[in-house]
């Protein structure tokens, strides 16, 4: 009987071992477990830690290195928007802001027009120079008024509308001149403009403008809407009696009587003016954005150019670039319009391009001019 209640303790002293065995083994897999975390959690930590460092050394080293190509980039895309100067302000004085503008720019062309240079020229041609000749002149039908060409190159796409009768190309301006800016789509409506790209400037205090007031001398149809004050690059960008684009420097009404405007907006910096192609220093001093401009080929035949930008494989486009898409088609004068949000282009009442405005929503916004094909 002894015997039996000494195994009986045995056995249950061997429980209490084995339990307790596995009781210290299951701690030591919770510790090790712990352990294990610990060390993963600080591997991210200390992995964290190490990119956060790496980037902010390497954004100093953009910022503030001894390349100032990004630095030039950033203020004078920066600079040349309605709403995000702010940015090179929070990294950089005025006085380092001042100098980049100054030695970023564009010189550009200062002489008259040229437009004896200009016949306009509606017949057929068979045989073209090259590819970009074709695109334009080689037409579906041949009482098509105009065509759209589709536009990429290396950060940025865009549209290029080839008009065949410059005598239909028209200013539009805003219903509401002095009140309130208006759709493209709006005034295309409104004026039977089959194919409508925006215009000149206007103001815009504090950056939030309704687009209510152009800058500078505007024109339509001969009668002079506006002739505010204006120092920005270029000047009047018009077509005169003749229907020749005309580009002046001097912006003021008696200048475009002179000439004989009929239509016409006040923007810049003007491109090419009588086949000669304005000087780029640096980056220009525009950045990189979506751009607007209008041309005119020796033919008559005028080009209106929209390029769209703001994502990150499509920033946009710079003065270099519409210089040279204006020379590829073949202008012999050539101007930049307002960018930016403001960049539009519009084919039968429907906008066509992507403007994205600087909340990163997919919009355009309004504005006061613009220049539109008339169907009448």
């Amino acid at each position: 009987m002894n015997q039996i209640i000494g195994q009986t303790e045995n056995v249950k002293e061997m429980g209490e071992r084995i339990n307790n065995v596995n009781q210290e083994h299951s701690y030591k897999k919770k510790s090790a477990h712990k352990k294990k975390k610990g060390s993963i959690l600080k591997r991210i930590l200390i992995t964290l830690l190490i990119l956060i460092i790496l980037g902010i050394s390497s954004l100093a080293f953009l910022l503030y290195g001894p390349y100032h190509g990004f630095r030039d980039w950033l203020i004078t895309t920066a600079m040349t928007t309605m709403s995000h100067q702010w940015i090179a302000y929070l990294f950089y004085s005025q006085e380092t802001i001042d100098e980049v503008m100054g030695t970023n720019r564009v010189e550009e062309i200062i002489e008259e027009t040229d437009t004896d240079a200009i016949v306009v020229n509606m017949e057929e041609k068979v045989e073209y120079a090259n590819e970009y000749e074709r695109q334009v002149l080689e037409k579906e039908n041949p009482d098509d008024k105009y065509k759209i060409l589709e536009i990429s190159g290396k950060g940025y796409s865009g549209y290029l509308a080839v008009i065949y009768d410059p005598s239909k190309v028209r200013t539009l301006v805003t219903a509401k001149m002095g009140v309130s800016g208006q759709y493209l789509t709006t005034m295309a409506k409104a004026n039977k403009a089959v194919v409508a790209i925006n215009g000149g400037g206007f103001e815009d205090p504090n950056y939030s403008s309704n687009g209510a007031k152009p800058l500078g001398v505007t024109l339509s149809k001969g009668k002079v809407l506006t002739t505010t004050y204006y120092a920005g690059a270029g000047g009047i960008i018009g077509f005169d009696n003749d229907n020749k684009l005309v580009l002046a420097s001097k912006c003021t009404e008696k200048t475009a009587r002179s000439l004989g405007i009929r239509d016409c907006v006040t923007c810049g910096p003007f491109l090419i003016v009588n086949g000669n192609a304005s000087k780029v220093v640096g980056n220009g001093g525009w950045g990189t954005a979506p751009r607007s401009a209008i041309g005119q080929r020796k033919d008559g035949i005028v080009l209106f150019l929209a390029i769209d930008g703001r994502t990150i494989t499509r920033p946009g486009a710079d003065m270099d670039d519409l210089i040279e898409i204006m020379q590829n088609y073949g202008a012999y004068n050539a101007a930049n319009l307002d960018g930016g949000t403001s960049t539009a282009l519009v084919v039968n009442y429907e906008l066509i391009n992507d403007p994205i405005d600087s909340t990163g929503a997919h919009k355009t916004r309004f504005i006061a001019t613009g220049f539109g094909l008339i169907d009448d």
